[in-house]
């Protein structure tokens, strides 16, 4: 008989078993026989409210209750446990969490529960509680949801509160919480890489507000918060402006001091060597396009047809090769979506492109997407709420008016409907959920003064007040609230030098100073207060084709709008124009 029960015992043919329903059935009997009061050893109480419950459960749940029982606790000894930090109506939704695992979370509560299951180390609620808060996370209450977070160690959705904040900086920091802010997390944000800023003005004023909400108590941290404001980035005249809009006169002292430190080049008090937020610092992008004269030509060409990529650092006025797409390509739709650059469509020899390809600024890569629908070169192509759209251009043989959209997601084009007129050489951009489609030909005209509004929503076009000058393939950007248009051929083959800008405001049209030199087909772009064109076609010797120049520019010029002047800035490495471009 032994010698058969050692057999039984060997470890020999084994097989584990486990019943995954097991625990749910020994919670399900816990739980029922808490609220039919069986066996239940210990009642906790919250002002009127008590619950009874099992110390076993409670020590095996939760840390608090594991760490009161073992040690010798004076509530160990009784029958009861008071909580009075913990809520009557919060009280009984806490235990059932802690015999099922389950619990409804909404608005009223998440706070409480939080604080509650903060309180009594129930880590699990915990990370329940700011989950249901990340996914309410909105402009309006993020710094809200930061500093509760902070206060109660939750890292993680702190962390992605403070981002929420600082990726919707612009709207935060007009908002009611933002002037509510400790010191401490102010100098968080007003530190940060990560602000999402134009420029750094957006950050001064905000900053200002702040000091001014309780002028009282927060004169003295004048200093402090101007030495994470990055004031050398400003313009002298907009601190200027800064300082007579400044009501408390301390604060107002601080400001003017700073400004003559600045001023005399001491830096004392603030840094001269500020480089703009990592978030904030903004490229030009420039891919593909076409080299026509004679000077030797950049690698990675087709028939002088340009698969490379450059971007110029718009702050230290640098250019920088990166990777080269997969395909050359000129006359290409280039525009930015969701911090990528998709280049798409153009020519290559005498073939009209539909493929596509993305760059990714992570890891400096190029991959292909879908197709467009339609072949299409000098075309335009925007984004609008998550989604590129790709207006007319030359297709096949003839130019077109179809409008197709691009959904990354599915990494898919459909066709969505045309434009009033076949068109192609005109400059197409969004400005606040429009989208404007400017100059270009049409069968009727080779050069166009046509200014026209698209709603993408409804599918509806306008039209708007005409340019003054009649003209293709011309620049077209959007800086502050006015629509630049830069450049481009216009009749008598002649090319531009004219630039005009439309007022969004006003619908109404100015010209602005004139380019240094003449150019068509140039990549454009604006931030940081100004505009950038380079490269571009231009005449030779008073001799061009219809819409293609023959001498190809390398120069590069900047515009600054408060002076009106276009300077001069480091040149392309190589000639290049019919690029397409993005800002990234």
């Amino acid at each position: 008989m032994s010698n058969l029960y050692e057999k039984l015992s060997s470890k020999e043919g084994s097989r584990p078993y486990k019943c995954r329903e097991y625990g749910t059935k020994v919670s399900l009997n816990l739980n029922h026989f808490r609220k039919d009061g069986r066996f239940c050893d210990i009642d906790l109480i919250s002002g009127k409210t008590k619950v009874k419950a099992h110390r076993a459960v409670l020590a095996a749940s939760c840390e608090y209750f594991d760490a009161m029982f073992s040690v010798g606790l004076e509530e160990s000894q009784k029958g009861h446990v008071v909580l009075p930090t913990v809520p009557p109506g919060i009280l009984p939704l806490i235990v059932d969490f802690i015999y099922t695992g389950e619990i409804n979370i909404d608005k009223g509560t998440v706070q409480h529960l939080l604080i509650a299951a903060d309180m009594l180390q129930l880590r699990e609620l915990v990370t329940g509680c700011g989950e249901y808060l990340k996914r309410e996370l909105h402009p309006s209450n993020a710094l809200g949801i930061f500093r509760f977070a902070e206060t109660h160690n939750c890292m993680g959705l702190a962390e992605e509160a403070l981002a929420h904040a600082q990726a919707n900086w612009n709207i935060v920091a007009n908002g009611e919480e933002f002037l509510e802010l400790p010191l401490q997390q102010l100098v968080t944000l007003l530190s940060s890489e990560e602000l999402k800023v134009e420029s750094e003005t957006q950050v001064l004023y905000p900053a200002l507000q702040w000091l001014e909400h309780d002028p009282a108590c927060r004169r003295r941290h004048c200093f402090e918060v101007l030495s994470h404001v990055r004031l050398p980035l400003i313009s002298p005249q907009v601190l200027d402006d800064a300082v007579k809009t400044v009501q408390d006169p301390s604060i107002a002292v601080a400001l003017k001091t700073v400004r003559v430190d600045m001023k005399t080049g001491r830096g004392a008090l603030v840094s001269l060597a500020a480089e703009p937020r990592a978030r904030s610092r903004r490229v030009l992008l420039v891919a593909g396009g076409s080299c026509h004269d004679n000077s030797t030509h950049p690698s990675l060409t087709t028939d002088s047809i340009l698969s490379t990529v450059l971007k110029f650092d718009l702050h230290k006025r640098e250019w920088e090769e990166l990777a080269p797409m997969g395909i050359a390509r000129i006359q290409p739709g280039v525009a930015t979506l969701s911090g990528r650059v998709y280049a798409v469509g153009g020519e290559q020899g005498s073939q009209i492109l539909a493929n596509g390809e993305v760059y990714e600024p992570q890891n400096n890569k190029w991959s292909s997407i879908a197709p467009m629908k339609e072949a299409r070169c000098e075309f335009g192509l925007t984004g609008w709420n998550g989604n590129l759209y790709a207006f007319g251009g030359w297709v096949g043989s003839d130019m077109g008016a179809s409008v197709e959209v691009y959904d990354p997601i599915n990494d898919e084009w459909t066709l969505c409907g045309r434009m009033p007129e076949p068109r192609f050489g005109m400059g197409v951009v969004n400005f606040e959920g429009l989208i404007y489609v400017v100059g270009g030909c049409t069968h009727t005209w080779r050069h166009t003064r046509d200014l026209l509004c698209y709603e993408p929503g409804a599918g509806k076009w306008d039209v708007l007040a005409p340019m003054r000058h009649a003209r293709s393939q011309a620049a077209a950007v959007v800086l502050d609230n006015y629509l630049y248009v830069i450049g481009g051929n216009a009749p008598r083959r002649t090319v531009l030098t004219s630039v005009e800008r439309y007022s969004f405001d006003d619908n109404t049209w100015e010209e602005v100073a004139s380019l240094k030199e003449a150019r068509a087909g140039c990549a454009a772009g604006a931030a940081e207060g100004v505009l950038v064109v380079a490269g571009g076609d231009s005449e030779s010797g008073g001799q061009r084709a219809f819409y293609r120049a023959r001498t190809t520019l390398a120069s590069v010029e900047v515009y600054e709008p408060r002076e009106n002047t276009w300077r001069l800035a480091p040149a392309l490495p190589h000639s290049r124009a019919e690029a397409g471009s993005a800002l990234l």
